[in-house]
Order: C-alpha cells, then sequence, then structure tokens
C-alpha cells in the first residue's frame, strides 16, 4: 500500500506544489507504523485480559505493559511480518484457567502458528472459536483438565500440522471432520474418554504418520479408516475395548509401521503369521487381550525388534528357542501368558537385552548359567513360577548394569550367592518367598545402591550380618518369616534412608538396638513374633512420622516410649503380648490417624482416657487384659469409625455415656470383667451395625433397653455375672442372627419364653444358669436345631423334661468348626441376614461347669455340646429320647426330683465325656451299656435309689472314687467295698418284685375299700346325705344364674 501511494504522488508531482509534498510524503510513510502498532496494541490488551482470568499466574508477571509482547515469556513474534505474535509456548507453568473468548480473544492472533499448554491445568471445554486461528500449524492442550466434546471446527485448520489433545477428560465422538485435515501428521487424542459413533464417517489420512488413540473408550473391530492411512510409523490403540482378529492385512495397509501398540484391548485368535512382513518394525505390544495358540516361532525371524510384549494373554505353550536370534531386542515380557516351558538357554545370546519379565507363568526348571551371556542386563523378573534349583551366581558377575533382580514366589533352594555383592548398581534385590537357606551374605554390604532388599519366607538362618548397615540408601529391609537369631546389629542406625524395617517372625533375641532411634527417615518398624527382651528405647520416634509399629508377641518390658507418636502419623500400633508397664503414652491422644491399635496382654496403668478418645479414624482398638481405671468419657463419641473395641479385664468404671451411642460402625464390642455400673443407655440398640456384645462380669443393672428396630444384626450376646433384673427380654426377639446368649448369674425371672425356639433359628448357645426363671421348659426349644449348648442349671424350673429333646439335630453328631466366614472389622454387616454370618464365631467364648468347675472355652468354643438341666425342681423319668443325642459331651440333671430307671440305652452317648445323675429318686440298676462309653471321665451317680451291680469293665474300672456311687443303698462291686453275692443279688430281686406285689395289692385293696367307705357312709347317714345333695343344688342354680346373667 505504501509503495502504491507513494508511486501516485510521484506521478501528480508535476502538478502539486513541493511546500504540500513533502507533509504527504511523511504521512503516508507513517501508515505501516499505525497498523502494526494497532495489531501489537490489540495482542497485547488480549494477552493480558486472558492474563487476568487465570488462576494464580506466578509464571506469567512479566506480561505488563511495561515491556513488548514479544519480550514476554514464552510469546514468539514473527519480525517480518512487524511483530505479530506467531507462537504461544506455555508449556508446565502451573497454569489454570480457560480459553473462552471471553478468556482469550483468539481473533486477535491471525498470524500464531503455534499454541502449547502442554502440562498446566487448564480446564472447560475446548472453545469452537480456536478455528479463528487460520494460521495455526501446530495445536498441544495436551496433559490438561480441558473436558467436552472436541469441537469440530478445528477441522478448518487447513494449515494443521500437529494436533496433540492427550490426558485430558474429553468425551464424546471423535468429530469425523479431523479426519480431513489435509497436512495433519502427528494426531494424538490419547487418555480421554473418547467413542467412536461412527468411523465409517472418516476419511483416509495420507499424511499422518503418529496416530494415537490409546486409553479411550473406543469400541468395535480394528478401525477401518486406520488401515487406509498408509503413512502411519506409530500406532497406539492400547487400551480401548476394540475386538475380533488383529488385521492380517496391516503389511500391506501399513507397510512403515515402525511402533505397534494393541495392548489391553480384546483383540482374539492367534497373532497373525502376516507380521512377520512388517519389515520396518521395532516395537510389537499386544500384551492384555485374549490371544491364544502360544508365542509363534516366526517372531525369531523379526530381527530389527528391539520390543516384544506379550503378556497377559492365554498364549500357553512353550517359549520358542528361537527369540534367542533377536540381537537387536532390548525388551521382552511376557508376563502371564500362560507359558508352561522351562526357560531357553538360547535366551542367553540376548546381549542388547535390557529388560526380561517373564514372571506369573507356569515356569519349571532351573535358571539357565547360560543367561550370563545378557550383558546389557538392567531389570530381570521371573517372579511367581515354578522354578527350582540354584541361583546361578555367575549372573551376578555378569551383569555389570543390573538395578533390579526379582526372582520371588518360586522354589530356589541353596544359598544366596556371595557374588550378588559384585552387582555394585543393584537397587533392588526380591529374593522372597523360595526355600533359600544358609545365612545372609555379609557381602549384600557392598551394594552400595541397594534401595529395596526383600529376603523373606524363606530358610534362612544365622545372624543379621553386621555389614548390613553400610546400605545407606535402603528404603526398605524385609526378613521376616525366616529363622534368624542373634540380635538386631546396632550398625543398622547407619542406614540413615530406611523407610521399612521388618524382621517379624524369626528368633531374634536382645533388645532393639538404641541406634534404631538414628532413623530418621522410619515409618515402618515391624519386630513382632520374636523373643526379643529388654526395653523399648525411650527416644524412638521422636521428632519422626512414624506410620505402622509392631511389638507383638515378644517379652518387652518397660514403658512404651513417650515419644511414639511425635509426628502424629502413627496408623497401626500393636504392642500385645508383651510385659510392658506403667502409662499408656499421652501423646497417643493427639495422633488423630490411628485407624488399628492392639495393645492387650500387658500390664498398664493409668487412666483410659488420658491416651484414647479422640480418634475419627479408629477402627480397631484391644486393650484389654491390663489394670486401666478410669471412664469413659464422652469423647469416646467421636471414635465415629470404630468397628472393634476390646477392653475387657481391666478396672474401668462408671456408667456408659449416652454418647456411646454414636458409634454407629460398631460391630465387635468387649467390655466385660471390668467395673461398669448403672443401666445401659436407652439408645443402646441405636449400635445397628452390632455383631458381638460382651458385657459380662461387671455390675450393670436395671433392664436390657428397648429397641425400636424390627431386626438386630446381633450374633453373640454376653450379659453373664451382672445384675440385670427383668423378665426375658423382649428385644431379643429382634435379634434373628443370634448365635450365642449368655445370660448366666442374673436376676432374669419369670417363664423362659417359647419364642426362643422360634425367633432364634440358628441359636447355638443357650446359657440360663443361674436366673430366677420358673415354670417349665418350653418344648418349642426343641425346634432350635443348631442348637448344641443348652444350660438351664440353677434355677426354679418345674416340670417333665421334654420328649422332644430328640429333635435337637445339632446335638446327634460330633461337632466340627462350622464353614462361616471370618470376621472382617472393616465391612459393614449384611442387611439382608443372610447365613452363614461374617462373624467368625471360633472367636465367641463362654463359660460352663465342665467336669465339675467352671472353665471358660475359647477358639473351640463350636466343638463343644452339651445339656445342663441341674440344681433345678423337674421330676418325672429320664426320657429315653436323651439317648439320641449321641454329639453330646457332657449331660448334667443332677439335683432334681427325677425318678424312674436310668436309659438303658444310655451307652449310645458314645462320645459323652462327663455325666451327672446324682441327687434324684432314681432306682433300678445300672444299664451294662454305660461300660460302652469310651470317653467317659467323669461320672456321678450318688444319692438315688439305685441297687444291684455296678457294671465293670473298659472306661468304668478307671473310676475308683466309691463316692460317685454313695447313698445307693442296693449297690455293691468295684468300687464299693460291698461285694456283690450271687444270693444277695437274687434275695434282692426277689425282694424287689415281693415289694412290687405287694404295693399292687395294697393299691387295689386300698381305692376298692375307700370306694365303698365314701358310698356306704353316703347310704347311710342321712345329714351326710342331704348336705351332698344341697350343694349339688346349690351348684347347679349358680350355673343357671350366670347363664341367664350373660343373655
Amino acid at each position: 500500500m505504501q509503495d502504491h501511494c507513494v508511486g501516485v504522488l510521484l506521478r501528480m508531482a508535476p502538478v502539486v506544489h513541493p511546500f504540500f509534498l513533502l507533509p504527504l510524503l511523511v504521512a503516508i510513510a507513517s501508515i505501516p507504523g499505525s497498523v502494526n502498532a494497532a495489531a501489537s496494541s490489540q495482542q497485547t490488551d488480549a494477552l493480558l485480559a486472558w492474563k487476568s482470568s487465570l488462576a494464580d499466574p506466578v509464571a506469567l508477571s512479566g506480561w505488563t505493559r511495561a515491556s513488548p509482547v514479544c519480550t514476554w515469556r514464552g510469546v514468539g513474534c514473527d519480525a517480518a511480518g512487524g511483530g505479530r505474535v506467531t507462537k504461544l509456548r506455555l508449556r508446565g507453568l502451573g497454569l489454570g484457567g480457560g480459553l473462552h473468548t471471553l478468556e482469550l480473544d483468539f481473533a486477535a492472533f491471525p498470524a500464531l502458528t503455534e499454541l502449547d499448554l502442554n502440562g498446566n491445568s487448564f480446564a472447560g471445554d475446548i472453545p469452537a472459536g480456536i478455528s479463528q486461528l487460520r494460521s495455526l500449524a501446530s495445536l498441544d492442550l495436551g496433559d490438561n483438565g480441558f473436558n467436552g466434546s472436541i469441537p469440530p471446527q478445528i477441522g478448518h485448520l487447513s494449515g494443521l500440522v500437529d494436533l496433540c489433545l492427550y490426558n485430558n477428560n474429553l468425551v464424546g465422538a471423535i468429530p469425523h471432520q479431523l479426519s480431513r485435515l489435509p497436512k495433519i501428521a502427528h494426531f494424538d487424542l490419547g487418555a480421554n474418554y473418547l467413542t467412536d459413533q461412527d468411523f465409517a464417517k472418516f476419511s483416509p489420512m495420507p499424511t499422518v504418520t503418529f496416530m494415537s488413540l490409546y486409553d479411550n473408550s473406543i469400541n468395535g473391530s480394528f478401525p477401518d479408516f486406520i488401515l487406509k492411512s498408509g503413512n502411519i510409523t506409530y500406532l497406539d490403540l492400547s487400551q480401548n475395548t476394540l475386538f475380533g482378529l488383529m488385521p492380517d492385512t496391516l503389511p500391506e495397509k501399513l507397510p512403515n509401521l515402525m511402533y505397534l501398540n494393541l495392548s489391553n484391548n480384546e483383540f482374539s485368535g492367534r497373532i497373525p503369521a502376516s507380521l512377520r512382513r512388517l519389515t520396518k518394525l521395532q516395537d510389537l505390544l499386544i500384551a492384555a487381550n485374549n490371544l491364544t495358540g502360544g508365542v509363534p516361532e516366526f517372531l525369531g525371524s523379526m530381527s530389527q525388534l528391539r520390543i516384544l510384549e506379550l503378556g497377559d494373554n492365554q498364549l500357553g505353550g512353550a517359549i520358542p528357542p528361537v527369540l534367542g536370534q533377536l540381537q537387536m531386542l532390548q525388551r521382552l515380557k511376557i508376563k502371564n501368558a500362560g507359558l508352561v516351558s522351562t526357560l531357553p538357554p538360547e535366551l542367553g545370546n540376548l546381549k542388547n537385552l535390557t529388560f526380561l519379565e517373564i514372571s506369573v507363568n507356569h515356569l519349571s526348571g532351573g535358571l539357565p548359567p547360560a543367561f550370563a551371556g545378557m550383558c546389557a542386563m538392567r531389570e530381570f523378573g521371573l517372579e511367581m513360577n515354578g522354578l527350582t534349583g540354584e541361583i546361578p551366581s555367575v549372573l551376578f558377575t555378569s551383569w555389570p548394569e543390573l538395578i533390579s533382580f526379582q526372582v520371588q514366589y518360586n522354589f530356589f533352594t541353596g544359598r544366596i550367592p556371595k557374588e550378588v555383592g559384585m552387582a555394585r548398581k543393584l537397587k533392588i534385590l526380591y529374593l522372597f518367598s523360595n526355600n533359600l537357606c544358609g545365612s545372609i551374605p555379609a557381602e549384600l554390604g557392598d551394594l552400595e545402591n541397594l534401595e529395596e532388599l526383600d529376603l523373606s519366607n524363606n530358610l534362612l538362618t544365622g545372624p543379621i550380618p553386621r555389614s548390613i548397615g553400610n546400605l545407606k540408601q535402603l528404603t526398605a529391609l524385609a526378613l521376616f518369616f525366616n529363622d534368624l537369631t542373634g540380635v538386631i546389629p546396632p550398625e543398622i542406625g547407619n542406614m540413615t534412608a530406611l523407610q521399612r524395617l521388618d524382621v517379624n517372625t524369626n528368633r531374634l533375641q536382645g533388645e532393639l538396638p538404641a541406634t534404631i532411634s538414628s532413623l530418621r527417615n522410619l515409618q515402618y518398624l515391624s519386630v513382632f513374633n520374636n523373643y526379643m527382651s529388654g526395653t523399648i528405647p525411650p527416644d524412638l520416634g521422636k521428632g519422626i512420622a512414624l506410620q505402622h509399629v509392631s511389638f507383638t508377641n515378644n517379652s518387652f518390658s518397660g514403658e512404651l516410649p513417650r515419644h511414639i507418636c511425635d509426628g502424629f502419623a502413627l496408623e497401626r500400633f500393636t504392642a500385645n503380648h508383651n510385659n510392658f508397664s506403667g502409662t499408656l503414652p499421652p501423646c497417643l491422644k493427639n495422633c488423630t490417624s490411628l485407624y488399628r491399635v492392639r495393645l492387650d496382654g500387658n500390664h498398664f496403668t493409668g487412666d483410659i482416657s488420658d491416651a484414647f478418645g479422640i480418634h475419627p479414624s479408629l477402627e480397631y482398638l484391644d486393650i484389654s487384659g491390663s489394670k486401666l481405671t478410669g471412664r469413659l468419657s464422652s469423647d469416646w463419641g467421636q471414635c465415629t469409625n470404630l468397628t472393634y473395641l476390646s477392653i475387657n479385664g481391666n478396672s474401668i468404671s462408671g456408667n456408659l455415656d449416652s454418647t456411646f451411642c454414636t458409634l454407629s460402625s460398631l460391630q465387635f464390642l468387649d467390655l466385660s470383667n471390668n467395673r461398669f455400673n448403672g443401666e445401659l443407655p436407652r439408645c443402646w440398640w441405636e449400635l445397628q451395625a452390632l455383631l458381638f456384645m460382651d458385657v459380662s462380669g461387671n455390675g450393670f443393672s436395671g433392664e436390657l433397653p428397648a429397641s425400636r428396630s424390627p431386626e438386630l444384626p446381633l450374633q453373640s450376646l454376653h450379659l453373664a455375672n451382672n445384675s440385670f433384673s427383668v423378665v426375658f427380654p423382649a428385644t431379643i426377639r429382634n435379634c434373628r442372627a443370634l448365635v450365642t446368649l449368655d445370660m448366666w448369674s442374673n436376676k432374669f425371672f419369670g417363664k423362659i419364653p417359647s419364642w426362643i425356639g422360634t425367633s432364634l433359628p440358628v441359636l447355638r448357645i443357650l446359657l440360663l444358669r443361674s436366673n430366677n426363671f420358673s415354670g417349665e421348659i418350653p418344648t418349642e426349644l426343641s425346634q432350635l436345631s443348631q442348637l448344641q449348648l443348652l444350660d438351664l442349671a440353677s434355677n426354679g424350673l418345674t416340670g417333665f423334661i421334654p420328649t422332644t429333646f430328640a429333635n435337637l439335630s445339632s446335638m446327634k453328631q460330633a461337632k466340627t468348626f462350622p464353614t462361616i466366614g471370618t470376621f472382617n472389622w472393616k465391612s459393614a454387616p449384611s442387611r439382608g441376614y443372610d447365613y452363614p454370618f461374617p462373624l467368625d464365631q471360633s472367636r465367641d467364648r463362654f463359660n460352663i461347669l465342665w467336669k465339675g468347675h467352671e472353665e471358660t472355652f475359647q477358639g473351640t468354643a463350636m466343638l463343644m455340646t452339651g445339656i445342663d438341666l441341674s440344681s433345678n425342681s423337674l421330676y418325672g423319668e429320664i426320657p429315653k429320647e436323651l439317648t439320641y443325642l449321641q454329639g453330646l459331651r457332657y449331660l448334667n440333671l443332677s439335683r432334681n426330683d427325677l425318678s424312674g430307671s436310668i436309659p438303658e440305652r444310655i451307652g449310645n452317648l458314645n462320645i459323652l465325656e462327663s455325666l451327672d445323675l446324682s441327687w434324684n429318686e432314681l432306682s433300678g440298676v445300672i444299664p451294662t451299656t454305660i461300660a460302652n462309653i469310651p470317653c467317659l471321665s467323669v461320672l456321678n451317680l450318688s444319692n438315688n435309689r439305685l441297687w444291684g451291680s455296678i457294671p465293670t469293665g473298659r472306661q468304668l474300672q478307671t473310676f475308683v472314687d466309691p463316692s460317685i456311687y454313695s447313698n445307693n443303698l442296693g449297690l455293691c462291686g468295684f468300687p464299693l467295698r460291698i461285694a456283690c453275692r450271687a444270693s444277695r443279688l437274687d434275695q434282692r430281686i426277689e425282694d424287689h418284685k415281693e415289694l412290687d406285689k405287694f404295693l399292687f395289692y395294697s393299691l387295689v385293696v386300698g381305692i376298692v375299700f375307700g370306694f365303698w367307705l365314701w358310698f356306704g357312709a353316703l347310704i347311710l347317714l342321712k345329714p351326710l346325705r342331704d348336705f351332698v345333695f344341697h350343694f349339688v343344688d346349690h351348684i347347679e342354680r349358680s350355673y343357671a344364674n350366670c347363664r341367664r346373667c350373660t343373655h
């Protein structure tokens, strides 16, 4: 324009006065400067407006009007074009914001050829207005947080060569307009949530060389438009849901392929043999599909391969030895491919191989020494196979670049090669879960770069070498599940980078070295299940952030370290089953991140609420069996995630605060054997998740609170040894999942409700001993098909023993542990109350009178079967139906008013160990079958009316105490000093027969005499006759009057 104006003026020069020509030329000369200045101002305004919309744009602090826009960070200009902005490169500056017109005016940048915002925190959708950047050749918005769909208007950017939108949150279909970009070469839309609405609309993309659509939601068969884009050299379609066969035409359609990644899809069938014709292919990654048919031999002929990944398919078969011909191969990964094979020694020819992983297969045989030929090896993994033999020492002398050696979960034997110390660059050494033996080689101390060492779960013996203290880069040391002896060496304090130390389950002795307090990065310390003793270093934890500490099952003594929770990071702390004493560290109360604590089985003293109460993350707490005092303050209501609480066997007292009811996640609660008193809070059954409840051995009184819930998940309820005083609690009827009910030794009264038999269908243990229950035993108890322990002793029960007890099917055979799930203290209880239950009943415990002594059963509780009805007022005969219960281990019917004879088939109870029928009115002879009970070890038949010879033989010969038969005047024989003579015994039998006849005739005579005495008097004595008739008339008139009143 400037040249055109000057030419016109020159042509007009003859007619224009020189006085006017000069100013006009100056004005025209200034036109382009004004235009450029205006454009520059517009760009400056646009960029500053955009900057003001960004969140915390510290990296752009230099963007001010004080300096030209072309000097700003990330801004590039075209000097020849008058300073127009052509490049905007702001990669990885931590910027956040959006790209809408209100934020960035695209129209202000007509010359922009490159926009690079990669690696920031931009969000929102990509505006369609970005298509105004008509000169754009490179658009990189990758690695941000853009969402929404890709605007199809990007397809109007005809000069676009590079398009990178990977690693965002883009959704929807890929616009087919993008396939018509005439110059596009680099096309990367990976790591989004894109779908494939209709690839049929896509055009071939002949200019594309780089194509990446990995990690999206693309479904269907192999996209056809890709097969028509013949210049692709890099193709990544991994992590989608493509299915079907891999295209057999890949070599003809995409002959220039150098990189092919189809991993993590659903391709099926065999690996196509046509792939051998991809002569330029260097990287082949087809892992994690549904491919079958083995590892093909032809792969050994693809000599140009550098990377081969076939794992996570069910290929099966063997490893072809011909793979050893791939001299260029650098990475070989065939993990979890169902391989059934030995390791071909030919793989040792792969001199350029740096990475080998053939883990999680069915490999057998040994580790070939020929693998030493892999002289470039850096990362070696054969974990989770069935490899045997020794680990060749030559590997560690031949692999100078080795940084990772992982052969865990195999069956390697022999010693750890001392040559391992020559692999000086080694960072990871995993030999755990093998059968390695011998001592830990001192040469491990030469691995100065080692970061992780795991030798756990082997058969290692001897001491931990002192040289291990040289490993100053080591962050994790795991030696657990071995047979190590000696002490933890004090040199361990030199391992200043150590974060995890785990030596549990060995035979280590001595004290925890004081130098362990020098490990300033220590987070995980586990020494449980050893023979260690002494005190814990008092400075342990001071100034560091311990997260996991376990001293369990040792003989440590003294106080716990006062600084154990200084870093407020402690999450798991277990010190149970030691000899610790003193008060609990007060810092525990401030450690709000605790979620699992076990301190049971020690001798702690002091107030429990000085260390616990405000722990919102706490899930599991066991401090049972100590000498703690104090009360459970209202602070405990803040433990809202608590699922397991056991503080039994202490001296904690007071009432339970109503805030306790807010522990809505609580599943296991054991407050037994403390000094609690008063009534349970009225809100008690707001503990809707409760499965196990034990408040026995306290001073609770009053009633059991009522529940508004129609069904409670409770499975085990222990109320024993309190002062509850009420009729049988109706709330228990709502506990249809109840397995154990222990109400022993309270003041419950009234009748035992019949609904127990119908409302508690899975009840196994019913203990109501030592209460004030009265009335008859409900026959409905016989409907409890799983009942195996019934103790109703020491009450005021009357009536007959129900013959329907024969229906107690669970007592008909010996018990084994029930097949039930393990109690999961993290999981919420099922609201469907499906059976079997998640609570492990083998953890349950209860007391019974066993062989004359009160015994606590735990662990084997579910193996016990028995009935105890002693110390009541039951009468009648012992039902023969009880002899059908052949699973009984004890039977106690003593101290009642039972009569008749002992059932003849008592010998059918062949696993019975204890039988007590004493203090009744039993008569007759002792059945000889009682001698057939092989396990019987306790027997008491004293204080009855038994007679005859005591049976002999087998188990009865072991009973030498005559008191078990005492006060039965008619018994004779061993172990009594009364010998049985045949004549005397016959006479005794005849005497009983005569006595029976006498009693029979006397009864008949008495009835006849009484009948005639009564009727004779009625006939002969008129006053008596008149009185009787008047009485009958009075009764009749009264009855008639009552009928008239009712009508």
